[in-house]
């Protein structure tokens, strides 16, 4: 297999299953299921986790891979992320088979816009060459704008779309324009070749670098959901279905802060006394308007936006640690985010289905009456996002305020304690709406749909994630570590 195949392998794997949707699904009669489409969109994204699987024995027996030029890299790192990746979209995939409450006519659309997305995120995270990774946030972006207003007829769901897509494309602006500083100053835009030429370029244009450097951040500031760059969130959550918003809220995050680890550790480590700043800021604003936020929402998927925006601060607090423990942290709470967050939307699009009639609080009164497995789910789920102990959350915030403690910001770490002391209001407030007994027979409506095998075993999988993560965390402790020394391509290959 050559070089280039195999740096991108679990991408063409993806995109192939995607294009075959789309050609099948045509085919189908109008009127019948296209469940099997998900099937088919399901078994290609276990295909590409098995080719990321092989693409992580490959680097183990021979190193770091680059392919095309020196623009994709293979290494622990890419590959840790493929994973996750793959993962998250497995569980959305599975969970999902049966959302659709009617053989709806766009349907296979929604399997293909997914695959297409996800191999936008992984063309990211191997990306080694700011132009690569601007290709990767397109292609992920333009799926996930459509995915967003993809409960067509409701006037929610076009104000996500166009919302998302209005502010993405401004945000997308900032993220060129600093690429294209990057280039002014250092005559390139591969990550390897900026770290090389930020230090003579600072001393010459150090307003320029630090320029440079700030809109790249902005631009993948948007993407993670930091304040003050939050503002589409909570409206976009609110109209985009459920089990879009589980995927989007952890599967792009986990590409953009990829992309900004390389991109600030290897990238721009001269600067770091400069972007440190910046990413302090960031993640003191994320972790306090996302916490405040939450408190005054009634509407369930509002809460979990702001709740998102407060993880992406947490998330943040890792940057200020040392190289290797800044990295080993940011990818460990990454995953333990990702399993929780995709697990409680999955709840939810197990509670409500397509047509979302169980949104507010209220709505949730008394629901464990009706739903008890479904909401003891939703509830540890809660419970991981909260940080209580023997669950992913917990040893995730733990991992990353130690690291930011061992390097003199104790001052972030409590901050970051503080608000997570204030995040327990708002999740218990829905945990205990749920275990109430409602004055009235308010539950009576909420449609009682059968959890089917597949929705199951993605559920069931995020749950043991999350409490694997919290008591037994060091299997993924020694991979993260092993993958946190991210480095970049050093030389361009002349071709291959």
């Amino acid at each position: 297999m050559s070089t280039n195949l195999l740096t991108l392998l679990p991408e063409l794997i993806m995109t192939v299953t995607g294009v075959l949707v789309m050609l099948i699904e045509p085919l189908i009669p109008v009127g019948q299921s296209r469940k099997p489409l998900g099937w088919l969109a399901a078994l290609g994204t276990l295909a590409a986790g098995l080719a990321a699987f092989y693409q992580l024995q490959v680097v183990n027996a021979h190193g770091v891979q680059t392919g095309f030029y020196g623009s994709i890299q293979v290494d622990a790192f890419s590959v840790f992320f493929h994973l996750l990746i793959a993962s998250i979209v497995l569980a959305t995939l599975l969970g999902s088979l049966d959302y659709f409450e009617s053989p709806i006519t766009h349907a296979g659309e929604y399997f293909a816009l997914v695959l297409f997305g996800a191999t936008g995120m992984m063309f990211m995270t191997s990306s080694v060459e700011l132009l690569m990774v601007f290709i990767g946030l397109e292609i992920s972006s333009i799926s996930t704008y459509i995915l967003a207003g993809f409960r067509k007829g409701r006037a929610t769901a076009s104000e996500s779309s166009i919302k998302y897509f209005l502010t993405g494309s401004f945000a997308t602006a900032f993220f060129l324009y600093g690429i294209a500083l990057c280039y002014g100053a250092t005559g390139s835009t591969g990550i390897a070749a900026i770290a090389a030429g930020l230090p003579t370029a600072t001393a010459k244009m150090p307003l320029m670098t630090f320029l440079a450097v700030a809109m790249v951040l902005i631009g993948l500031g948007f993407k993670v959901s930091a304040a003050p760059f939050h503002v589409w969130t909570p409206d976009v959550y609110q109209g985009a279905p459920a089990p879009v918003v589980g995927l989007m809220s952890t599967a792009p995050k986990a590409a953009a802060f990829a992309v900004l680890l390389r991109f600030l550790f290897n990238g721009a480590p001269v600067l770091r006394d400069h972007w440190i700043l910046l990413i302090e800021i960031l993640a003191v604003l994320s972790m306090c308007i996302g916490n405040l936020g939450a408190l005054r929402q009634h509407d369930v998927k509002r809460l979990l936006a702001y709740s998102s925006i407060a993880h992406a601060g947490y998330l943040l607090v890792a940057f200020t640690g040392t190289h290797e423990n800044a990295v080993s942290g940011a990818m460990f709470y990454i995953a333990a985010y990702a399993a929780m967050n995709v697990g409680a939307f999955l709840v939810l699009t197990q509670l409500s289905g397509f047509s979302e009639r169980v949104r507010s609080l209220e709505d949730f009164t008394g629901i464990a009456l009706k739903r008890p497995g479904l909401s003891a789910l939703l509830g540890f789920f809660l419970l991981s996002l909260i940080g209580i102990p023997f669950t992913g959350g917990f040893f995730g915030k733990f991992y990353v305020f130690a690291g930011a403690v061992h390097n003199g910001h104790v001052w972030l770490a409590i901050i970051g304690l503080l608000n997570s002391g204030v995040a327990c209001f708002y999740y218990l407030r829905l945990l205990a709406a749920m275990y109430s007994r409602p004055l009235t027979d308010s539950v009576s409506y909420v449609p009682v749909r059968k959890v089917t095998v597949p929705a199951a075993v993605a559920l069931a999988a995020t749950a043991l994630a999350t409490l694997g993560l919290g008591i037994l965390p060091n299997k993924l402790v020694h991979l993260v570590e092993r993958a946190a020394p991210v480095t970049a391509a050093v030389t361009i290959q002349s071709g291959q």
